[in-house]
């Protein structure tokens, strides 16, 4: 059951940043700069789920927020890193790139998530 709640909610944050990522994109910005806005959006989404459905009996409040926040910006860099493998040295369009590299950080979101919001 916990698996099960914490992947659909990890596929609703994952939908929202590539639809944020594509979005960016289609304006513009450059994908780091994205990535960011999308983060903040994202992280915020994340926790208000999570706290409250994946991980109900979870501590909430704001040092659950920071621990939460900390650990999912801990993907940031990983993330950008990605896309820069993916966008600027092997040549792939955004609309693919971030779906790759949302699914290559997505166990190490589950291993984050659950020590965040640990009871």
């Amino acid at each position: 059951m916990l698996a099960g709640r914490f992947f659909v909610v990890s596929i609703a944050c994952a939908l929202l940043h590539n639809a944020l990522m594509v979005a960016g994109d289609l304006l513009g910005w450059h994908y780091a700069a994205t990535s960011v806005v999308s983060f903040a959006i994202v992280a915020f989404l994340g926790y208000r789920l999570h706290s409250a459905w994946t991980f109900p009996r979870a501590g909430r409040g704001v040092a659950a927020f920071a621990r939460y926040a900390v650990s999912m910006s801990l993907n940031l860099p990983g993330f950008i890193l990605g896309m820069y493998v993916a966008v600027d040295l092997a040549g792939l369009p955004v609309i693919m790139a971030a779906p790759l590299a949302t699914v290559l950080l997505w166990i190490v979101n589950f291993a984050a998530t659950r020590w965040a919001l640990r009871a």
